[in-house]
């Protein structure tokens, strides 16, 4: 079914196209938005680790019946295969590798995105919507390292990007401060149990994951050896804040339990909702009524919870009745991590289970593993059920299409990067809106139709006219969707003019005409 004929099966037809109000005006009709958006962002779930997507059944017991009322994409991206620079472009619209210092952030990095910039939460409330953020944010809070007060409210934070109410984790739950900011405020904070965080050298009488090994509920494999945090070693150091420090197994609780505060305290107003789950990145410590609900230990469980997280917000919704006016989207960061950092036997009990499906690659790395993701959209009543999407996305484009779905002009300064998808959102016969994405681990990678380019190496380049482009890597996805064939040599004029390409998008500043 084309857009035209997809447009009038919902009773908008022809009218719908010409008028002001855009898809959803019919005649003398106010134009019909989604009332309210709900953005739920996994965090290192891969492909593979959706049950829906052909994988192993039983872990996403209910995705794997959601979907069945919407739709689900087969060629969705993050714009980068780590979860900083992914969140950044989701927010501002702009690929993260425009912006210098948009890498993996520390947990007491500065707030990475400008204040005075144009963003996703700001066009929302730009469009009549009350604006939360629950859960990870992983883009810097305060003024950075050694000037973040965390005993004060802390300014600039994702209140300052347009949110009217953030209750967040800085960074991730491997990363110390480990507390919770509500609004700008430490959550619980003693004020005689002041908070002191830095990523240098620990504190006197403070644990430490080296020397205090032997007394870890979790032993860490590399790199999580500095503060000790609810029996758990961390990167970076803390003293103080006792008790504020969160309860890993309780996190995915608290998260879902302030999102459907949010829903409650909002179920008259249209609301934007962005919720970022720590499930299932390290540490995987769920809940013990979710210990043992898979044969592949934390990992699996952690999926498992993911998925209930996801059912228990999904019924917030349908209990207030709010299902039918919520446009939902449900996604990761990147792609799966099996082994990053703890030992809680990930690799060892994996057995035939793939979490990036087929695709080479994983988290960090510019394959299709890396950065292909499960991506999920429902609107009941709107979108058509149980369909699969083919066309190309990126996560990049959240902000122009929830701008077009919501009736906000978008000059062409403001979120670069992002193209309106709001068509192939609503019809799975629509093309996408996109030509080519990019995506980044530590160096770019560009697609274009079935070719995929992969600039030379080493880690942190990016493409430059010192490059020889034949040092790169040329893959046709459509015969070789592994990514084991390496093309650059047979089609060499291909990758001159993908390499051109890059450094033609680089040079512009921007990708959206």
């Amino acid at each position: 079914m084309n857009r035209r004929g997809f447009l009038k099966a919902l009773g908008l037809g022809a009218a719908a196209l010409a008028a002001p109000g855009g898809l959803f005006a019919t005649g003398g009709e106010a134009p019909r938005r989604p009332r309210n958006i709900l953005f739920i962002l996994a965090d290192d779930l891969g492909w593979g680790d959706v049950s829906c997507y052909g994988s192993t059944p039983g872990l996403t017991p209910f995705l794997d019946g959601y979907v069945k009322g919407g739709v689900r994409f087969t060629d969705a991206h993050s714009p980068a295969s780590t979860c900083t620079p992914t969140r950044y472009a989701i927010f501002t619209g702009q690929y993260a590798w425009r912006k210098p210092g948009t890498g993996i952030a520390p947990g007491d990095s500065a707030l990475l995105i400008d204040t005075g910039i144009p963003t996703l939460p700001k066009l929302m409330k730009q469009s009549g919507m009350v604006t939360g953020a629950v859960g990870k944010w992983h883009l810097g809070m305060g003024p950075g390292p050694g000037k973040t007060d965390w005993n004060k409210p802390i300014s600039p934070s994702g209140n300052d990007v347009g949110f009217d109410y953030t209750f967040l984790m800085a960074a991730t739950a491997d990363r110390t401060p480990c507390v919770y900011v509500e609004n700008g405020l430490v959550v619980g904070l003693d004020p005689d149990d002041p908070i002191e965080v830095n990523y240098k050298h620990n504190y006197p009488g403070e644990p430490d994951g080296k020397r205090d090994r032997a007394s870890l509920k979790m032993d860490w494999d590399f790199g999580h050896n500095q503060a000790v945090v609810n029996g758990i070693g961390r990167i970076g150091y803390m003293k103080g804040g006792k008790k504020a420090r969160w309860v890993d197994e309780e996190m995915a609780d608290v998260f879902v339990e302030k999102a459907c505060a949010f829903i409650e305290k909002n179920k008259d107003r249209p609301f934007f909702l962005y919720l970022g789950t720590n499930d299932i990145h390290v540490p995987r410590v769920p809940h013990p009524r979710f210990v043992g609900k898979t044969p592949f230990g934390p990992r699996g469980d952690a999926t498992y919870q993911f998925d209930d997280s996801v059912r228990r917000v999904i019924e917030k919704l349908r209990a207030l009745g709010l299902e039918h006016d919520t446009l939902v989207v449900i996604t990761s960061d990147n792609g799966p991590m099996v082994n990053d950092g703890y030992k809680d036997r990930a690799e060892e009990l994996l057995g035939s289970h793939k979490p990036a499906g087929d695709w080479r690659g994983h988290k960090y790395t510019p394959y299709e593993g890396g950065h292909r993701l499960p991506f999920i959209v429902c609107w009941p009543g709107v979108i058509p059920g149980g369909g699969t999407n083919p066309a190309l996305l990126s996560l990049v484009d959240l902000g122009a299409t929830f701008a077009a779905l919501r009736g906000v002009p978008l000059p062409q300064t403001t979120l670069p990067d992002s193209f309106d998808q709001s068509a192939t959102f609503l019809d799975p016969a629509a093309p996408s809106a996109r030509a080519n994405i990019i995506c980044q681990d530590y160096r770019l990678n560009l697609r274009e139709g079935n070719w995929k380019y992969v600039v030379p190496g080493p880690a942190g380049n990016a493409p430059s006219t010192r490059n020889n482009p034949l040092n790169g890597e040329l893959y046709d996805l459509s015969k070789d969707p592994g990514e084991k064939t390496n093309l650059v040599k047979r089609h060499p004029e291909r990758a001159k003019a993908m390499f051109a390409t890059l450094l033609k998008v680089i040079q512009a500043g921007h990708t959206r005409p």
